[in-house]
């Protein structure tokens, strides 16, 4: 057969050969490197030298603690690691098991040391350029190959800063705002364990340095504010979220203007980032701290939810509506009169969703005993706008769940008041016929009147200002936190227009 059949140029030609590497890992978050390595020996016990000694053994198992293993190589440096751990133990032991350990200055500095050493390095960006993105909400966190030691590290300098000998004058000396910088880098860490202990530490700090307070609260609102408006990726935003509700827990009262500036320019408007449900509980729990403290800012927070509230994402607006239902819960009878119209309109609309875990959420209002004894208060002014919804819904919604749950709301009205339920009824028909015939608009107030109306109601308030931060947080900081807020008015506009579809 020729060598130029029609066989053998099928065999001969070109092939396209689809490459099926397998994609590379993500990269681990420990990123350790030591160029010149100092081999470790075990030191003496504490309780095997005289006590005139035991400091200089202190110092001496400090500094040994500074020295880093690799564990990129799980079979490299066992010995080593294994002395590193222990003595590591060993230091936490003794300072929490003795007194009038941390006397002299060196300790602080030292200590210090130690913990930057350990715990300070890069963390790795959240996108792998040759690799899948990180999805926090979908993949599992890459642990930290170093935590045997960084475990110890954070529990020693805890102890060190709980310590009945703690010198604050020693410490503000190598504990500042660098410090504090490095500190709050490592938030980002995908390690749960290791914010959890971030979260601790930065506490701990915050309580004891007062001259770091405002710095404190000035580097996280700087964290908040590249998170709403550049990234919206970052792993430790709950735990920053949790920090701060302790501190809007001190507030004094009344509350400053700049503390009603925190609520605008960063609690409300964290409402809109995409990746909500990691840390919306300690979010909403901060949002009630300051309505605890001030109920005059209920109507401004009702009408930022609104602002805010998702078109397309049910699960967020379940989020939404469960902290809609706590906000109700900590108003009084004059606040909730100010808000329930346009609590009432945006609840008429979830119920009437065709997801029906919005229009549960929403109905499950009906099974708050406070929300209703505030609705038989103002049942007048409630019916007419929630009937309506409520009556078709009854009609028309598939679920049978909701239709059970309508029905409930449906029976609480006619219970809270039977004449008005009765003409709300004859003026829905009435309505629905004038419709059918085509003839002119009677005199009741429609649904489309109502939500107008309600939404006057909130004319008065601008969400958010255009002021900036005058003070800070608390009340022994009187610092100028207006720097800190340039350009976010057309930040913020150039967010809604990138991002139409909250």
């Amino acid at each position: 057969m020729s060598k130029s059949g029609p066989i053998n140029r099928v065999r001969n030609a070109p092939k396209d050969r689809i490459t099926s590497g397998k994609m590379p890992r993500r990269q681990k978050s420990s990123r350790f490197f030591s160029k010149h390595k100092v081999p470790l020996e075990k030191t003496a016990a504490f309780h095997d030298v005289p006590p005139q000694l035991r400091p200089d053994l202190f110092l001496q198992k400090i500094r040994q603690c500074a020295i880093i293993c690799d564990f990129g190589d799980p079979s490299a440096e066992l010995a080593e690691k294994e002395i590193k751990r222990y003595t590591l133990q060993e230091l936490l032991e003794y300072v929490s098991m003795n007194r009038g350990v941390l006397t002299s200055e060196i300790f602080y500095m030292e200590i210090t040391k130690l913990f930057a050493v350990n715990l300070f390095r890069t963390i790795p960006p959240q996108v792998n350029p040759t690799g899948d993105a990180y999805d926090p909400e979908e993949d599992e966190p890459v642990l930290e190959l170093a935590w045997p030691h960084l475990q110890v590290v954070y529990e020693f300098f805890l102890r060190f800063l709980e310590s009945p000998d703690f010198n604050i004058h020693y410490a503000k000396r190598y504990i500042d705002q660098k410090f504090v910088l490095q500190l709050l880098e490592l938030f980002d860490a995908e390690d749960p364990r290791e914010r959890d202990f971030l979260k601790t530490t930065l506490h701990r700090i915050y309580g004891k340095f007062l001259n770091l307070r405002a710095f404190i609260r000035r580097s996280i609102n700087n964290i908040f504010f590249q998170f709403i408006y550049e990234t919206e990726r970052h792993n430790g935003i709950a735990e920053l979220l949790e920090i701060l509700g302790s501190i809007i827990n001190g507030f004094a009262l009344p509350l400053k203007e700049e503390h009603k500036q925190f609520l605008r320019r960063v609690l409300i408007p964290l409402h809109k980032v995409k990746s909500l449900a990691l840390y919306h509980p300690q979010l909403a729990y901060c949002v009630v701290q300051f309505l605890e403290k001030s109920q005059a800012l209920i109507p401004e927070v009702t009408q930022g939810l609104l602002r805010y509230w998702p078109k397309v994402n049910s699960p967020k607006e379940v989020m939404f509506l469960n902290e809609l239902e706590e906000i109700v819960e900590v108003a009084d009878s004059n606040e909730f009169r100010n808000i329930m119209g346009p609590l009432f309109t945006k609840l008429g609309q979830c119920v009437s969703n065709t997801h029906f875990q919005v229009a549960e959420r929403a109905l499950f209002f009906w099974n708050n005993e406070y929300v209703m004894s505030m609705m038989a208060e103002n049942i007048e002014e409630i019916m007419p706008i929630i009937f309506p919804t409520l009556y078709r819904t009854s009609k028309t919604h598939w679920n049978k769940t909701i239709l059970s749950l309508v029905y409930n709301a449906l029976r609480q009205c006619m219970e809270m008041n039977p004449n008005l339920f009765e003409h709300c009824v004859c003026q829905y028909k009435q309505h629905k016929q004038l419709k059918v015939s085509g003839t002119g608009a009677i005199t009741i107030a429609t649904e489309t009147e109502i939500t107008i109306e309600s939404n006057d109601m909130f004319s008065d308030f601008s969400f958010p200002t255009s002021q900036g931060f005058e003070g800070e947080l608390e009340e022994e900081d009187d610092e100028d936190m207006s720097d800190e807020l340039v350009d976010v008015d057309q930040r913020e506009e150039q967010y809604d227009v990138l991002h139409p579809d909250m």
